[in-house]
């Protein structure tokens, strides 16, 4: 086996529950659903469960539970035991037959005891693991007799992991970084205490206790990562809520004894989203995973993957009413080892090569089958990758042989027919545009240049922007341009902006999901001029937040690299930054880049090294780098890290982490539509 992973830690823990499983019913929460389908695809479950018919369901209220033939059930949960899903247990287990329960929980026991309020001194001096045995009890109660089996166990089935050097966390894909006036809300629910100044006073005593709970949930799961590659860690971060979480492993009680038995040493490094949302809403990323990713619709369920349309295979006509017949393709490809080659060439090469590799793999998969292959040289197009599909639809055995392959290629082939794509040069034209003009002109000069762009619904052609997009342009704006001074002009360009923008929202035939939550209006019936316009007035102040967002950081002040005679005016990514401070040869101490220390002997350590030569820990220490972007990451930028630290630092080994795959649009939801001081934890 090659060197623990993110994805051998993954496996491991899937090992663990399908051990479990044989002739079960199996309920699985969307988080978990994905964890498996990234780490070792559905397949792996079912052959495990054994027996002809399919035993998976999805672990929601109105869940079908098991008739008297189907005595086993496991449940496979991403999250606390408490509360509704506590709930939905019960209602599954009264409505079934089973004698025979398992409940997996991706959480462990240590932070059920946090959940329950058990202090940590109590928790330390208790034996076994009460809050599961009470559960056990009570399953044994809900199946009707205190005589059959139930089992609760703690499992980390945190990650989905996309690639060896990138993983993600779908049960904290909505966790995302606080802004400002965040700060408010926290200072209006805490009437008797001293007032916050700004994101730098906060601290874990001053959030809410549901995501102070979901910050120790990952935490939790960060920790048995952690254990897996036998590592000690020192925790960095850069930003406000990074900062709650580095301290919050750094002092996390049950590492303690782990940390002093491990062999190696790693670096984990928390950055805070809102830093640089440039990258994540602009298209400089000439990748063509980033594009497939952003246009094809979402596997319903998911977070990180997308529908591939499969008819084509089939000798059904390409029609929508015959799309919803048969099962959608994906991206992750688990068990096929050609076609989770191919995906790993795409998550690391640019667009152009990233098409001919796509090309390469079909006409070799083509020759191996002895398929009538006509070979083509030259730029690769939309029809010939097809042509070469096709080539596979009536051969059943050469279908079954190449099947991942083929769900890539039509994913491609469906990416570089989609309007969308063609869309994706204008928005990278007007990104270079405007980040010319941001050196040249002042923020109300580029505002008035977006307001012609704003055009209601009946005026607007495919080639418009579409009001979610305009909201796009804006972020992008405000994160590129950080700081600048308010004055009249940007009163007055702002409120031209705002107006138009809360008339466009009044003019749509039908709000979509995103502007039924910023608007609060179900339907564009409902919703009046002064409504609209208050939903942009309150856009504008997370707009203005995300602007100064940086304010905080001394050195990683802006991503704008303003141009001169020799070159252009450019985008410099907030990662890269890092990444390049962390391998600084001069090794300064960082200043942006903060140490969270461990207790007290890092705090004399830090105390002496006032007046005494003690080297403090430092980011580049230790052979492997964990970067732990929260709030998401793109493709592109994973890329970049993965490229850019070993030219940095030559045999270190870099893993990036994140809560989501990141495209354009998810960056709307998660600033204007997402509550990110009460995660929603079912209690």
């Amino acid at each position: 086996m090659s060197a623990p992973g993110v994805l051998s830690f993954t496996q491991q823990g899937w090992e663990q529950v399908l051990a479990k499983v044989k002739w079960a019913l199996v309920y699985l929460d969307a988080a978990c659903a994905e964890s498996l389908h990234w780490g070792c695809g559905s397949t792996r479950l079912l052959e495990a469960v054994g027996g002809p018919a399919c035993h998976l369901r999805e672990f929601e209220p109105a869940a079908v539970g098991g008739g008297a033939e189907q005595p086993k059930a496991v449940f496979v949960l991403s999250c606390l035991l408490k509360g509704r899903t506590v709930e939905t247990l019960r209602d599954i287990i009264c409505r079934s037959h089973f004698q025979y329960c398992v409940v997996v929980t991706a959480v462990n026991h240590a932070v059920h005891l946090t959940a329950n309020h058990v202090p940590a001194a109590a928790a330390a001096e208790l034996e076994g693991q009460p809050v599961f045995e009470q559960l056990e009890e009570k399953l044994c109660e809900w199946m009707g007799n205190m005589n059959y089996t139930a089992e609760v166990l703690h499992v980390p089935l945190l990650f989905a992991p996309v690639a060896p050097h990138l993983a993600l966390t779908p049960a904290f894909a909505s966790l995302f970084p606080l802004l400002p006036q965040d700060v408010h809300l926290l200072n209006s629910a805490r009437p008797d205490k001293r007032r916050l100044g700004s994101l730098n006073e906060v601290d874990a005593s001053a959030l809410p206790p549901e995501l102070l709970l979901q910050i120790r949930c990952l935490v939790s799961g960060l920790s048995s990562l952690c254990e897996h590659l036998g590592v000690r860690e020192e925790c960095f971060a850069v930003g406000s809520l990074s900062r709650i979480i580095a301290a919050d492993l750094a002092n996390y009680g049950p590492a303690k004894n782990r940390r002093k038995t491990a062999t190696g040493r790693a670096s984990v490094v928390f950055v805070d989203r809102t830093l640089d949302l440039t990258g994540a809403v602009g298209h400089h990323g000439d990748n063509l995973l980033e594009k497939i990713i952003s246009v094809l619709p979402q596997l319903p369920g998911h977070t990180n993957d997308v529908m591939v349309n499969m008819v084509e295979l089939t000798a059904l006509q390409n029609e929508e009413k015959n799309q919803s017949m048969v099962a959608p393709g994906c991206l992750a490809q688990s068990n096929d080892p050609a076609a989770r080659a191919l995906w790993e060439a795409l998550l690391s090469t640019k667009h152009k090569e990233a098409v001919m590799e796509v090309r390469r793999h079909l006409v070799e998969a083509a020759s191996r089958e002895n398929l009538p292959i006509k070979m083509s040289m030259g730029r690769v197009t939309p029809g010939q990758l097809m042509s070469y599909i096709q080539l596979f639809k009536n051969n059943l055995k050469a279908l079954v042989n190449h099947c991942g392959l083929l769900q890539l290629g039509l994913a491609t082939v469906q990416t570089l027919k989609h309007p969308q794509t063609a869309k994706w040069d204008n928005f990278l034209a007007f990104e270079r545009l405007l980040l010319q003009s941001i050196g040249e002109s002042t923020m109300s000069v580029v505002l008035n240049q977006l307001l012609p762009m704003i055009k209601p619904l009946n005026q607007r052609t495919n080639d418009d922007y579409s009001p979610e997009e305009l909201l796009i342009l804006l972020i992008y704006i405000y994160s590129v341009s950080g700081e600048f001074t308010v004055d009249k002009d940007l009163g007055e360009a702002e409120e031209k902006v705002k107006k138009a923008l809360a008339q466009v929202f009044c003019e749509e035939s039908e709000l979509s999901p995103l502007l039924q939550k910023i608007t609060g209006c179900d339907s564009s019936i409902k919703l009046t001029f002064p409504k609209s316009k208050i939903a942009a007035d309150e856009l504008f102040t997370s707009l203005r937040d995300i602007a100064g967002a940086r304010n905080l950081m001394k050195q990683f002040k802006s991503v704008y690299v303003p141009g001169n005679h020799t070159h252009q005016a450019c985008y410099k990514p907030l990662l890269k930054q890092v990444v390049e401070e962390i391998f600084n040869p001069e090794r300064p101490d960082p200043v942006d880049i903060e140490h969270m220390s461990s207790g007290l002997t890092d705090l004399l350590k830090t105390g002496f090294s006032m007046f005494m030569k003690v080297s403090r820990p430092h980011p580049s220490d230790h052979p492997l780098l964990i970067l732990f972007v929260v709030g998401g990451v793109t493709v592109s930028e994973a890329k970049m890290i993965k490229d850019l630290v070993p030219s940095l630092k030559p045999g270190t080994q870099v893993i990036v982490l994140s809560t989501r795959l990141l495209k354009p649009l998810n960056i709307p939801e998660l600033l204007f539509a997402t509550d990110r001081l009460h995660p929603d934890l079912g209690f």
